[in-house]
């Protein structure tokens, strides 16, 4: 049995559409079923969703949602919990939460596994608490679980002042690496150096490969994580070092690139990657779990933080794809919903 709060629920909700795959003028926004939490379910009233790359690419049509997932785009929210399902015991009607998605978060409401949400850390507002799924869960399970990114290790982040950029200097320099970043501009730099990095790289006007080979002596870095693809494969190979790990989660530069297969023999390198939307609950619920654990204290400290790049409301979704499209951001950008 269903147990919610307040009223009895209305039939409709306010969401973004995708008319047609295209430009940011495809979102639209619509009225839309409320969805009904199924067994293990939580029906979040949404009060803000993180806008991510991967939502940009579905709305071109390049990345449709998993099988199951909802058509309305929006991979991470923040609200309060409306209704449970049946067999929810982690979490009770009014409970502030933020969630991992596979879709639907543009929207007033949204259905979550349990497995997936976490409480907002104390002292987060809504909007940066939807500024925090995405990104947390991403830079944990690609840097922490799949390189294993160690106590006293050198890191790479390319693109590090978007979200996963931003989240990752944080985490890593959290966790006792020693950090180097690379965007393109002196503002983005400071940027990150304020957020840690030991080393900020413009990659317009210096070449990363030369700088992290004077830095580290020439061993270069242990863990690499790219979002740029294109030939930064190659250069990854050259600046990582022996017994090195390359996680590589996008390709903002091309799918496709030439590498010297030597500089993996040579320095026993592994170069892997992942995608985290179509992974089950399971394996997105035990992330969860390893992030209440380890994470979860430093975001009630406020010891590391989501870095804020703007929020729209959600009508002005449009706009949001615009502001993440043209390169300028600096951190999360995040949709409100009254």
């Amino acid at each position: 049995m269903l147990k919610h709060h307040g009223r009895k629920r209305e039939f409709a909700m306010r969401a973004i559409a995708i008319t047609e795959p295209g430009g940011p003028e495809v979102l639209v926004a619509e009225d839309r079923p409320k969805p009904e939490p199924k067994p293990g379910e939580i029906l979040v009233r949404v009060r803000a969703a993180g806008v991510n790359r991967p939502d940009c690419l579905q709305r071109q049509g390049h990345y449709p949602p998993p099988p199951g997932a909802p058509e309305i785009p929006g991979l991470e929210i923040a609200g309060e919990v409306e209704a449970t399902g049946e067999g929810v015991t982690g979490f009770a009607v009014g409970d502030a939460v933020c969630a991992l998605v596979p879709g639907g978060g543009y929207a007033e409401y949204c259905v979550v596994d349990e497995r997936t949400a976490l409480p907002v850390p104390r002292g987060l507002t809504m909007a940066e608490a939807a500024g925090v799924p995405e990104t947390f869960f991403t830079v944990w399970s690609n840097v922490f679980d799949r390189a294993g990114l160690k106590h006293g290790e050198t890191f790479l982040v390319h693109g590090g002042t978007s979200g996963i950029g931003t989240t990752a200097i944080q985490l890593a320099k959290a966790f006792g690496a020693k950090v180097f970043a690379t965007a393109g501009s002196d503002e983005k730099c400071a940027a990150m150096r304020d957020l840690g990095a030991d080393m900020a790289i413009n990659y317009k006007e210096e070449d990363f490969v030369e700088v992290i080979r004077r830095e580290t002596g020439k061993t270069g870095v242990d863990v690499i994580l790219d979002m740029v693809g294109g030939d930064y494969a190659n250069r990854n190979l050259k600046v990582a070092a022996v017994e090195g790990r390359i996680v590589q989660i996008a390709f903002l530069n091309g799918n496709k690139a030439e590498i010297d297969l030597s500089q993996i023999m040579m320095k026993r390198l592994v170069f892997t990657g992942s995608t985290l939307r179509a992974r089950d609950a399971a394996f997105k619920g035990e992330i969860a779990q390893a992030l209440r654990r380890q994470v979860w204290p430093l975001l009630d400290d406020r010891a590391i933080a989501p870095v804020m790049d703007s929020i729209f409301p959600l009508e002005k979704a449009a706009a949001a794809h615009e502001r993440m499209e043209d390169g300028g951001h600096i951190g999360k950008i995040v949709l409100e919903v009254d």
